[in-house]
């Protein structure tokens, strides 16, 4: 872990802010690179008077957002028509495949936002969105608001920590359980919003 990390900010140092972009749009794709092992170490050059905190998150999100729409484009452009054709062999019929069109046109969203706050969703939350097509003014702008908040968690770690792997490592997953159980809020109330909705016009109709 010390290695890795050591090598981390050894490579973010000699790339500087292109090492973040392309290390952070990596990790938002299907290629596992931790973002808790991108941000941090960000964060301690910043601290060093290496770089600027927030150009170092402005291009750690950017870099979210590009790796996010390399999946969509690839679930859109080539899942799309494979599925929809050969979907059938593995019980993905049209049916289902409207469904989670439905889903994403109604919830969206949430969908896109909390799931770039949590940990393996993060990943993959991109590949439904470009199935199912979504907005992408919408899916760019919860993108960066969720990979926003989470590369300044990550960085602010770094900045205030240091280079010590261990604390660095303790206080990502305390922050992790924190945004998993305000995740979980959000949805409930989320849930909550949206059958009061669908009981109003339920009423407003009859």
């Amino acid at each position: 872990m010390h290695e890795l990390i050591m090598w981390l900010v050894n490579t973010i140092g000699d790339l500087g802010y292109l090492g973040i972009f392309l290390l952070m749009a990596m990790e938002s794709s299907i290629i596992p690179v931790p973002s808790e092992l991108v941000m941090p170490p960000a964060g301690y050059l910043a601290q060093q008077g290496k770089m600027h905190i927030w150009i170092a998150i402005f291009w750690g999100t950017i870099g979210s957002l590009v790796g996010a729409y390399a999946n969509y484009f690839a679930a859109h452009y080539l899942g799309r028509p494979l599925l929809l054709r050969y979907g059938k062999y593995v019980w993905i019929t049209e049916e289902k495949f409207a469904k989670v069109e439905k889903y994403f046109q109604d919830h969206g969203e949430i969908s896109t936002f909390i799931g770039r706050l949590l940990p393996v969703v993060r990943h993959l939350i991109s590949l439904p969105a470009g199935l199912a097509g979504m907005n992408h003014f919408k899916f760019s702008f919860y993108t960066l608001a969720g990979a926003g908040i989470w590369v300044t968690i990550l960085t602010y770690i770094g900045y205030f920590i240091g280079a010590n792997q261990e604390l660095i490592v303790k206080y990502s997953h305390q922050t992790l359980i924190v945004v998993v159980l305000v995740s979980i809020v959000i949805i409930y109330f989320y849930i909550r919003s949206h059958k009061r909705k669908r009981h109003i016009g339920t009423i407003m109709g009859e």
